[in-house]
């Protein structure tokens, strides 16, 4: 069983590597930022649209970096729609949890779904290198966030 669930997380980070949802440039975004992880040359700019309530109402990107990066990305972009910037931020955090430790953070019910989806990333724990790859679209999204600030720089640690 094991083997499968690992075959299972391989193929969505394959898929959403290959063929990344929301991968192109978001005109009229009102928070711009961009990613570098000078390490590996992973590169992106991430683009976000906050609503006049406080929720981030689309996000996309565009770079180029590995599969990690790009799935990540990918399904961060999809993750946060919706999401106020606070609970966007928590769930950062927590993701940032999730690649260092590879385990699941406790985020009680109101993250739970998002963490299940996140989770065939959870395996980058294990080569420390590639944590700095599957947080890179995290940090970004956190640059783009901060202070309402329509473009920042962000360089994963």
């Amino acid at each position: 069983m094991f083997d499968d669930l690992r075959d299972l997380y391989q193929e969505v980070i394959l898929d959403h590597g290959r063929k990344p949802r929301n991968f192109r440039r978001l005109e009229g975004a009102n928070r711009v930022a961009r990613g570098d992880n000078p390490l590996c040359g992973d590169r992106m700019e991430l683009f976000v649209n906050v609503s006049p309530e406080g929720r981030i109402a689309e996000a996309a990107f565009q770079g180029r970096g590995c599969a990690i990066s790009m799935a990540s990305a990918s399904l961060m972009t999809e993750t946060v729609r919706g999401k106020t910037q606070a609970e966007a931020a928590e769930l950062s955090g927590k993701f940032r949890e999730l690649a260092m430790s590879g385990v699941c953070p406790d985020c009680g019910a109101s993250l739970a779904g998002e963490m299940e989806r996140l989770q065939p990333l959870a395996g980058v724990h294990e080569f420390p290198s590639r944590v700095k790859c599957a947080t890179l679209a995290w940090h970004t999204l956190n640059a783009a966030l901060a202070d309402g600030a329509e473009e920042r720089n962000a360089t994963s640690e």
